[in-house]
């Protein structure tokens, strides 16, 4: 890989960890469970999203 690729996944990671973080935040403060649910799913699915990137290195 060139270097502009590998800047570019740490790039990807570092977003794809910080949206999963924001979400299990926002999880920890929801109180209706259909909408906790609901942004559950996009942490599970950022930190999915992130296991991927991180298995190109």
């Amino acid at each position: 890989m060139t270097t502009k690729e590998l800047l570019y996944i740490e790039d990807a990671l570092s977003h794809e960890k910080y949206f999963q973080t924001r979400c299990q935040e926002a999880v920890n403060q929801l109180q209706d469970q259909e909408l906790k649910s609901c942004v559950q799913d996009l942490a599970k699915k950022h930190g999915q999203i992130f296991q991927s990137f991180y298995g190109l290195l």
